[in-house]
């Protein structure tokens, strides 16, 4: 059939139109009709156009990840619009039924249509379970691919870019948003096309039963469109808000089962359960304020249906009446208009979904946008100049200032770290000292002056050489689940049994891992509960030492320790062949005392270097706190 209006209706909205001829419609009847349908597909186009360039367009990047799934995510809607298809001809049949075999009292007609309707119902179930498993397949891909790109990105960040963004928000983007994420497309896929064919093709085929009853269809769709995508509009941007209230929700959560000795060792429950009720209390009213606006969609569709349906009745019953319309017809008109309502309700979901979805892609999207803020050169720098072959560190006029922070956290630091030497560091509570060791491994970059090692400021390393050359003890003992042996690995994957206890017996480890039944086989729980401190601590450092690095940096990794302990450590680590340089940071000055250099420091200034017996003459600051831990039974002489 030629038309004479426009070209560019899809083939899929067609296929109605088959039905024409072997339902007796008149194509001069509804030759205007297709010049609608034709204005509002290419209006639609327009429009979906617009919000796709001006919403989805900065997720692009993302769809990247279904590329190997491009084949499930065309099949899933295709059919779905083949299910849909063979829906839209049960009614049809009924109308057959009631008009021709009920009216003729034809048993073996209503038969043949019975098996017709059943038929239909078979080929739509197949074609519904395979869309399902496409769209499945798809979305779960999808997410594994995205979540996999997500933590790959992560691992990528820096100190700064973790410490901006937060560990609760990265682990809810990780979890609760790519769960949404996956959620929504898995909808979008199996719903997107089909819910809009059946709506326009419902009221399409409602034409060829009768015009003019079907023109309570074109009163009720753009109505019911007011009602759904009003919704979507409103709600879209709160679902963002909800997620920003479940990350604080989730940070407190976090900060408390992480800090429960504290908490409880200062009767702060009772305070910290309210921080809780208060945070939740703000997520929970929300979430029902969205809840109440997105519930509205269900009662005001239905109600449109309703007085719809009622309209539907009231015409057929005149046509009838006069003869212009058939029992039959009537019935095909009021499924119609079921089909439109089911499909509505259906399209309500996916819009809330795909509304939430679209708000967690943007936050796991704003997360793959977060550059890195180091880049590491892919070449292993030059020739050692000749005045710095025996340097190992060096500091010039180092300050740094974290991301946000209102003043430095470190001021005109300088200093020189030879090979072999021993560097204590040591100074009160926030003044420094993990901040200046964090500046040699490359975990921050310095905001003035420039570090250093072997000759060679630490932007000129690529990260394998660089964190090859260092090794760092954290101030807080980690350990992975699995077991001794796979936790030492983590220092070099290569190593043998020999290297394994040889850094254990340094690490002053060796005689409680051959106390346990299966020696470096032994299970370690996760964040190593079933272990001490000290054995944590023992471990960690053996860990750093299987790598056999060049720098061995112990942030205060050994205040566990007893003092025999912690003796019997710096004097293993001082007889290991080699050049090994050792910053110690410590609280105890009595574990520093025989360092080659120790470094005072206060407020985030150097303010003394030099040997244990030199500070205690000139620095004040070292011999303040000398004095005080001894005097307190503290320190060793």
């Amino acid at each position: 059939m030629k038309r004479d209006c426009c070209t560019g209706i899809s083939p899929c909205a067609a296929v109605p139109f088959l039905v024409l001829a072997g339902h007796g419609a008149q194509w001069r009847d509804l030759n205007w009709l297709f010049c609608i349908s034709c204005t509002i597909i290419k209006n639609c186009e327009v429009y979906t156009r617009y919000h796709w360039e001006r919403r989805i367009t900065p997720l692009n990047k993302m769809l990247t990840h279904l590329n190997g799934y491009k084949r499930e995510a065309v099949l899933a809607p295709l059919f779905k619009m083949l299910e849909a298809t063979f829906d839209l001809f049960v009614p049809l049949v009924m109308a057959d039924i009631v008009n021709v075999g009920i009216a003729a009292h034809d048993f073996h007609y209503i038969l043949m249509r019975c098996g017709i309707l059943l038929l239909l119902a078979i080929i739509g179930l197949a074609c519904s379970l395979t869309a399902q498993y496409f769209s499945a397949k798809a979305s779960v891909g999808y997410s594994t691919a995205l979540r996999h790109a997500l933590f790959a990105h992560i691992q990528t960040l820096s100190f700064t870019e973790m410490d901006t963004l937060g560990t609760s928000t990265l682990i809810t983007r990780m979890t609760s948003d790519l769960n949404q994420v996956q959620s929504g497309l898995n909808l979008f896929l199996r719903l997107f096309l089909r819910s809009p064919f059946v709506v326009f093709g419902a009221m399409i085929m409602a034409f060829t039963v009768n015009v003019r009853a079907a023109l309570i269809f074109v009163v009720a769709i753009p109505l019911l469109s007011v009602v759904v995508f009003g919704v979507m509009v409103v709600t879209r941007p709160l679902y963002k808000t909800v997620q920003t209230r479940l990350d604080r929700v989730l940070g407190l959560t976090r900060e408390n089962l992480t800090g429960a000795r504290v908490v409880r060792a200062f009767d702060k429950e009772q305070t910290e359960v309210n921080r809780f009720e208060d945070a939740n209390a703000l997520l929970t009213k929300m979430q029902l304020h969205v809840g109440h606006i997105s519930a509205l969609m269900n009662p005001l569709t239905y109600v449109i249906i309703n007085l719809a349906i009622v309209a539907l009745l009231y015409v057929g019953s005149v046509q009838i009446h006069v003869g212009d319309m058939a029992s039959g017809d009537v019935i095909a008109l009021v499924n119609y208009m079921n089909q439109i309502l089911v499909e509505l309700v259906k399209l309500a979901n996916l819009i809330v979904q795909v509304s939430k979805a679209l708000a967690c892609a943007g936050r796991v999207q704003a997360v793959l946008d977060t550059k890195p803020g180091m880049q590491f050169p892919q070449e292993v720098p030059g020739e050692v100049p000749a005045e710095k072959q025996n340097d190992a560190v060096r500091f010039d006029h180092v300050g740094l200032t974290y991301a946000g922070a209102g003043a430095p956290s470190l001021t005109d630091i300088s200093f020189t770290a030879e090979k072999g030497q021993t560097i204590g560091v040591i100074g009160g509570t926030g003044s420094g000292k993990s901040s200046l060791v964090s500046l040699i491994p490359r975990f921050y970059d310095a905001t003035e002056g420039s570090v250093e090692i072997f000759g060679h400021p630490v932007q000129n390393y690529p990260r394998e050489e660089l964190r090859g050359k260092v090794s760092v003890v954290m101030q807080k003992a980690q350990l992975f689940g699995g077991t001794i042996r796979s936790n030492l690995l983590w220092g070099n994957k290569n190593a043998t049994d020999a290297d394994l206890w040889a850094a254990l017996e340094t690490a002053q480890a060796a005689e409680f891992v051959k106390a346990k039944p299966l020696g470096l086989d032994e299970p370690v729980e996760q964040g190593g509960r079933n272990l001490s401190g000290g054995q944590k601590q023992r471990l960690t450092i053996a860990r750093a030492l299987v790598g056999k690095p060049e720098i061995l940096i112990l942030d205060d990794s050994a205040s566990a320790l007893d003092y025999a302990t912690d003796a019997a450590l710096r004097k293993a680590l001082a007889a290991l062949p080699g050049s090994l340089t050792v910053f110690i940071v410590s609280q105890r000055a009595a574990s520093l005392q025989h360092a080659d250099q120790i470094l005072v420091l206060d407020d985030g200034h150097l303010v003394g270097i030099g040997t244990h017996d030199q500070l205690r003459q000139t620095c004040p600051v070292y011999e303040e706190i000398y004095e005080s831990q001894f005097k307190k039974g503290d320190a060793q002489k």
